[in-house]
């Protein structure tokens, strides 16, 4: 499976982590130490230290935990600060200009470091994760093609009645089976979003907690048919949803729906949380719709 844009951005900070602290190799890393230095879910910690294991910068240990395998020194060079701000600044343009219809479909690395103005190094990074979020692949020889994405008004509002068709009838799936781990996690994650993290991440990280949220709720329908298609349509919907994004205390509000969903998840009360889905996805489209006025 594809490490999502959350994965990777956190194997970046573990990187960082190791780095900074000057851990040696052997050093134990522990998730709950982690996930509290972050501030984010054990979830994604675990998910980027597998990320991490595959990519031979850490090891599992004989006791299921992980241990630094390459210490500061066998690391790549940390990237300035001010790096990490303008490979996401250029992102977010590449994103506007890829909505606005000022970038052709097909396009180069050349070409693209000469408009954007950007190092080897930037660009690789930005179209790392453009192609790990699915909206652009790259073509035999050294070209790229952007991939499909909802443009227009009205294939935005198609794709959330799409959306109040299959997510509240997945939760009442006959093969429904609630992963409470999974769902545990993501519960945690709105948490701390509605504690006050909400103020501190970008528009490309919340839109990321909130799809993993409903997608790990449909995960749980065992229906491969639903699963997918939320996955096609999140991956369809990620651009436009940056200029639509909502006032963050509104934003804070449908954080607690979700928290809300979840708990009735772990009561086993599907068909409140059935309803309070159709209800919760009904006002964010009318929200996100209006936004986009």
């Amino acid at each position: 499976m594809e490490p999502t844009p959350l994965t990777r951005r956190i194997a970046t900070r573990i990187v960082e982590h190791i780095r900074g602290e000057q851990l040696p190799v052997g050093a134990r890393l522990v998730e709950r130490t982690l996930a509290a230095q972050l501030r984010v879910s054990r979830s994604p910690i675990r998910s980027a230290l597998r990320l991490l294991e595959q990519d031979g910068v850490v090891a599992v240990t004989g006791k299921g935990g992980y241990t630094v395998l390459r210490g500061p020194a066998e690391l790549p060079e940390a990237t300035a600060e001010e790096d990490t701000g303008t490979v996401e600044n250029m992102y977010l343009r590449i994103a506007a200009d890829r909505l606005d219809g000022n970038l052709p479909n097909r396009v180069t690395e050349s070409g693209l470091a000469r408009d954007y103005d950007l190092t080897p190094a930037q660009l690789s990074r930005i179209l790392q994760r453009i192609n790990a979020e699915g909206w652009i692949e790259r073509l035999p020889g050294y070209g790229w093609q952007f991939q499909p994405t909802l443009t227009s008004q009205q294939s935005y509002e198609d794709s959330y009645r799409f959306r109040l068709t299959i997510e509240p009838a997945a939760i009442l799936e006959p093969n429904f089976a609630l992963d409470r781990e999974a769902i545990l996690e993501v519960r945690d994650q709105q948490q701390r979003l509605a504690d006050g993290d909400i103020w501190h991440i970008g528009n490309a990280e919340l839109f990321d907690l909130n799809s993993t949220f409903h997608e790990t709720v449909m995960q749980c329908s065992g229906n491969t048919f639903f699963i997918d298609s939320l996955h096609r349509i999140d991956r369809l919907r990620r651009l436009v949803e940056y200029r639509r994004s909502l006032p963050r205390d509104r934003a804070i509000i449908r954080c607690r729906e979700h928290i809300a969903i979840a708990d009735l998840l772990l009561e086993d009360r599907r068909e409140e949380a059935t309803e309070l889905m159709r209800t919760h996805l009904s006002t964010v489209s009318a929200e996100k719709v209006a936004v986009g006025e």
